[in-house]
């Protein structure tokens, strides 16, 4: 259950109330779950950070697998030269840093894009990101693989029935874009090698999405919820980017 502040009547979140959100929004035991948030937008938390993240394992279980994003979203020209994926930072929030830094915790190892993941086979759902088969992309970069190739997380994410959960942030932050986009363009590229990339406004997309998709949404402690199907979400946005 959520406690209250004393001094100021506010609503903290526990972790115990933040399950029940995640529960009462639709995360299911078992669950794949990519994570996109703002920690600012979900507190007060008892327990900060590490509470949610627990919250987020609980809510999916022993058989659930907890994935976040790890970027390296410093200027492009630098990623390649600061990288380490062990201790290069994660520049996409509080939340996906501390998850990032918690023991159990694995990342894909990509200049750019990479993945953090904990639960089951992690370490296994990570681990091909270095591979160069499937969709080429603006991102590829030697020795790095094939950034939403056939072995990267996103596309392992899309194939196996992975939800995306968005906690106090808009579509600016949704990586899944980048998919339809790779997809959309190799699809061009098998008939027409001279294919221009076609980048898309991911919140004017979003905006189409909360319009037509299949979005459950709730309050997850401070922050607004959505929850809705990797694979839904990427094959609609392929639509709408072919139909414009």
């Amino acid at each position: 259950m959520n406690t209250v502040n004393s001094e100021s009547s506010t609503v903290v979140a526990t972790q115990e109330s933040l399950v029940q959100d995640l529960r009462q929004l639709g995360v299911a035991a078992g669950d794949m779950l990519f994570v996109h948030s703002a920690f600012s937008r979900i507190q007060p938390v008892e327990g900060g950070a590490e509470a949610v993240i627990e919250a987020l394992m609980a809510a999916i279980g022993l058989d659930g697998l907890l994935l976040m994003p790890s970027f390296n979203l410093i200027p492009r020209e630098q990623r390649a030269a600061a990288w380490n994926v062990a201790t290069t930072p994660s520049t996409v929030g509080w939340l996906t840093e501390v998850f990032r830094c918690m023991p159990g915790t694995v990342r894909s190892d990509h200049y750019s894009h990479a993945v953090a993941a904990r639960g089951r086979d992690a370490a296994a759902f990570v681990a091909g990101h270095r591979a160069v088969s499937g969709f080429r992309s603006p991102w590829d970069l030697p020795p790095w693989g094939a950034t939403f190739g056939d072995r990267s997380p996103f596309w392992l994410a899309y194939q196996q029935g992975a939800k995306v959960l968005m906690l106090g942030v808009d579509y600016h932050s949704s990586t899944f874009v980048h998919l339809a986009e790779t997809i959309d363009w190799n699809t061009r590229l098998a008939t027409d090698p001279s294919a221009p990339w076609r980048a898309q406004n991911r919140v004017e997309l979003g905006a189409w999405w909360e319009a037509h998709g299949s979005i459950a949404r709730g309050t997850v402690g401070s922050a607004e919820g959505r929850l809705f199907a990797v694979r839904d979400y990427v094959d609609a946005l392929l639509r709408a980017i072919r139909q414009a």
